[in-house]
């Protein structure tokens, strides 16, 4: 218990730096902002982060909100997502760190490994051209589709769940592994509940652990990532700041009207289903890419 408190107040912590170097950054180009776009951002921005507190996840939804909105560029979409939703996503991750009694050994090294993922993540991602990161994006949502479907119908992993709260040896390396690799993944948008909790899954690890672990892990994760970001002048600045404040709002009434959850699984395969297509639009628009 006091482990989790220490992660909790770390968290804390780490968030309000990142806060303060985006809040300086922001300031230091509030020339670009673009206020016309604030209401629509700010209620994407509380949409989305509403129903990753539920669960539905974030960057797909979110991806997928940007390009038929037209709102963000598409080489500044992984950045921008990850310093938009760092701060709501570590809300959430603080919320519901005490979600159940999980083992803090397990709890801090799959954290640990995230967020080095992210760190990785990130500073390949910024090197890359316009091209590849259309095609990143559009095989992130082919991917979060195919394993969204498969978590809420229940196939493979989905459909076990298993009893152990904690993970030691072999288990406690390949969650190491598998948390590094998401954590990279996650910056361009392949995200990490559903993931998460199958690993969970074929771990053994009580489903419900997946909540701590998978919020947690976002919450470190985007922190980790947003100084790279910053420094190399990779996000939108306008999507950040409204996206930030309306996501924010979004978790919070998640959080105090979760008990009145509704079945979300119809929302889930309709999200699937404009995953796909914008996947496919990505691609186009990748093909379509002049070759820098």
């Amino acid at each position: 218990m006091v482990m989790l408190w220490v992660i909790r107040i770390l968290l804390v912590l780490w968030t309000l730096v990142s806060f303060g170097m985006i809040l300086v950054d922001t300031v230091k180009h509030r020339d670009e902002l673009d206020f016309k776009k604030g209401p629509l951002l700010f209620f994407i921005g509380m949409l989305v982060d509403f129903f990753d507190t539920w669960g539905i996840g974030c960057y797909a939804p979110n991806m997928t909100l940007f390009k038929f909105t037209n709102t963000c560029r598409d080489d500044l979409v992984p950045g921008t997502l990850n310093l938009a939703h760092t701060i709501p996503v570590a809300i959430e991750g603080i919320l519901f760190m005490n979600f159940v009694r999980i083992d803090s050994l397990t709890l801090a090294v799959m954290l640990v490994a995230s967020s080095a993922g992210a760190v990785v993540g990130s500073k390949i991602i910024c090197k890359w051209n316009l091209q590849v990161v259309r095609i990143a994006l559009g095989i992130g949502l082919i991917g979060v589709a195919v394993v969204t479907v498969a978590r809420t119908a229940g196939f493979g992993p989905f459909g076990t769940s298993g009893t152990e709260l904690a993970l030691r040896g072999g288990k406690l390396l390949i969650a190491v592994v598998v948390q590094f690799l998401l954590g990279a993944l996650m910056i361009i948008g392949f995200g990490l509940y559903s993931p998460c909790i199958a690993l969970c899954a074929l771990l053994g690890l009580n489903i419900t652990a997946a909540f701590p672990i998978m919020m947690g892990s976002c919450g470190f994760l985007m922190n980790a990532a947003v100084h790279n970001f910053i420094r190399e002048d990779k996000y939108d600045r306008t999507c950040n700041l409204f996206i930030m404040i309306g996501g924010t709002v979004g978790v919070v009434l998640a959080y105090f009207l979760i008990k009145y959850a509704f079945s979300l699984t119809v929302l889930s395969y309709i999200v699937c289903v404009v995953m796909v297509i914008t996947a496919v639009k990505y691609f186009m628009d990748a093909k379509n890419t002049p070759v820098e």
